[in-house]
């Protein structure tokens, strides 16, 4: 029994440090949170409730985080400039037209500014944004207008020019209907190749976003800056959300390792729980 105790207390405190250690090596990572859809119609894994979407905002508020921007963040990391306390942030991806209707009112209610990436030749078609619509949300304040490309194509089946039409095309759309910089670009389904993040680099913008569940890091590829996913339409979303905030140092490497092991062994990835 005494072996057996002991052997008990050595698993405690082999998982304790190693838990300590995922956190302390976490220690400046800021946490990029990104979503896609808030509404009450959709039922899917990418859609959240307004309920739920504000309540996510709510918590962020009242906990002390303060929402920065890409640019914030990537000025802090160059220039040794300190950042706030508890810094985070807001991303969208795809460009849904429910970021006016529902999630703008939200932001203005917190005074939270996101990110939203849009597909640019999405713009306009059904239940996207219109032109009209990115540009009042960039006037606003609250919003920032960015690059998911220009059709939403994986990155990793493309090559040459049409890989650069597709990257730099969305650029050119941006600036052209919006009259202002596009300096982020994120990855259609977090998928991309050296090739995709040079020419990212070449045509001028300044980070690439992806989605892997952890921390973005000063020592990080600011090409491959890596976001939590926020889902929907799940019970105890709320919790689920704090759980995927404050637990990011160790769902990164879990996930990471549930993917590697889901091809060979799906019993097994099965068995890997990510909130």
């Amino acid at each position: 029994m005494r072996k057996f105790l002991v052997a008990v207390l050595a698993v405690i405190l082999a998982t304790g440090g190693f838990v300590f250690w995922l956190y302390e090596r976490e220690a400046d990572g800021v946490p990029i949170l990104v979503y896609h859809r808030v509404n009450d119609a959709d039922t899917n894994p990418t859609t959240l409730t307004v309920a739920d979407f504000e309540a996510q905002m709510k918590y962020l508020v009242d906990n002390g985080y303060s929402v920065i921007s890409p640019d914030d963040l990537l000025d802090a990391w160059q220039t040794g400039k300190a950042l706030p306390a508890k810094p985070i942030i807001l991303t969208f991806d795809d460009g849904h037209a429910d970021i006016y209707t529902n999630v703008l009112p939200i932001l203005q209610k917190y005074n939270l500014r996101a990110t939203v990436f849009v597909v640019t030749d999405h713009i306009g078609t059904t239940d996207y944004l219109t032109w009209d619509m990115a540009r009042a949300l960039q006037a606003g304040g609250f919003v920032d207008i960015e690059s998911h490309t220009m059709t939403h194509k994986d990155l990793t089946t493309l090559r040459g020019d049409k890989l650069w039409n597709e990257i730099y095309g969305s650029k050119q759309a941006i600036e052209w209907a919006l009259k202002k910089p596009a300096k982020f670009i994120a990855y259609p389904r977090g998928k991309y190749t050296l090739d995709a993040v040079d020419t990212s680099k070449e045509v001028g913008f300044c980070a690439g976003f992806i989605a892997d569940y952890g921390l973005a890091d000063n020592d990080d590829n600011p090409y491959v800056l890596t976001r939590i996913p926020v889902q929907g339409t799940n019970s105890n979303t709320l919790l689920r959300f704090r759980l995927r905030l404050n637990g990011a140092p160790i769902f990164a490497p879990l996930n990471r390792f549930k993917q590697d092991i889901a091809d060979g062994n799906p019993e097994v990835a099965d068995l890997i729980w990510i909130p």
